[in-house]
């Protein structure tokens, strides 16, 4: 029973995770009123930063000397700089696809990501199951109903967002390499600092925002930067460590679900019916894509 109890715990917290993933692409879409893409990635990615420095500091606390002796400074560093150029990228990319379309939309074609990964795992010798290939065929059904319109075209903001999905994907490979050889949280901030440095670039040359501006957006700016970089990546670490990866990515594909609802609830998005199919097709794609095949559940 508290196996049990414990397991609850951490799904819960994975699906608080995913619910603040999902509401943060309705704190984007709001934010873009106030400051363009560039100045709102810039400045959320240095809040996301700051607020896992005491993260970092109260878990250094827990680790014994030898423990922080085995850190690899240099390959944290340069995974810290690989991700968060890639990082830098998606986000940008997301950012800049929600000044032209919905927070609901953006969140379905970002959560496509789930099943981009195993397709990309082919070019580094990973087998992709039947499922995963079914669930791909379904998505790009469920993509045409959701994204291309009458005259066979995509709007712009689906496909940045849609680039957005394919570049993440490349980010969360990069992840996966290096987060096993050092600490995850550090990894994050490092990547989010660099994310913060990168997007402060354009942000000077096109943008060029006042103070004014930025403090208007800060409610939008906090949510993103702190709930969504912060609190729920911390939770996903957290929670990853005690649930099987399978259960995990299911509980984390909700986020396109949230994003739905709370453009719904919120900025009163309506989509057609048309855009609701597409949108059941692709859900029902992700969940597919994670289930095991049967010789995974034989060996497990």
């Amino acid at each position: 029973m508290r196996i049990m109890n414990g397991k609850l715990k951490y799904n819960l917290m994975l699906i608080l995770a995913a619910l603040i993933w999902g509401s943060a692409f309705v704190a984007q879409s709001v934010g873009m009123d106030y400051i363009g893409p560039y100045t709102f990635n810039s400045v959320r990615s240095f809040l996301g930063s700051i607020i896992l420095l005491p993260v970092i500091h109260f878990m250094d606390k827990g680790k014994s000397a030898e423990e922080r002796k085995k850190e690899d400074r240099k390959v944290l560093v340069k995974g810290g700089i690989f991700c968060g150029i890639i990082l830098t990228f998606s986000t940008l990319l997301q950012q800049i696809g929600l000044v032209y379309t919905s927070a609901g939309k953006a969140g379905f074609i970002t959560a496509l990501y789930i099943l981009i990964v195993p397709i990309l795992g082919l070019f580094i010798g990973k087998k992709v199951g039947t499922k995963t290939w079914i669930g791909v065929a379904l998505a790009v059904v469920g993509m045409y109903l959701l994204c291309i319109t009458s005259g066979f075209s995509i709007a712009f903001g689906d496909l940045m967002v849609l680039l957005c999905a394919f570049v993440f994907s490349l980010h969360i490979l990069a992840v996966d390499y290096f987060s096993p050889k050092v600490d995850g949280v550090k990894l994050s901030c490092i990547q989010f600092f660099l994310c913060g440095i990168l997007s402060a670039v354009p942000m000077m040359i096109f943008e060029q925002p006042q103070m004014g501006q930025i403090l208007d957006a800060w409610l939008p700016i906090a949510y993103a930067g702190i709930l969504s970089s912060g609190v729920a990546y911390t939770l996903q670490i957290i929670s990853q460590k005690h649930l099987n990866p399978t259960v995990a990515s299911l509980l984390m594909s909700l986020e396109s679900v949230f994003a739905v609802l709370t453009g719904w609830l919120i900025l009163h998005e309506k989509l057609t019916l048309r855009e609701f199919l597409g949108c059941v097709l692709v859900f029902v794609a992700i969940i597919l894509a994670q289930l095991p095949e049967k010789k995974q559940q034989a060996a497990g």
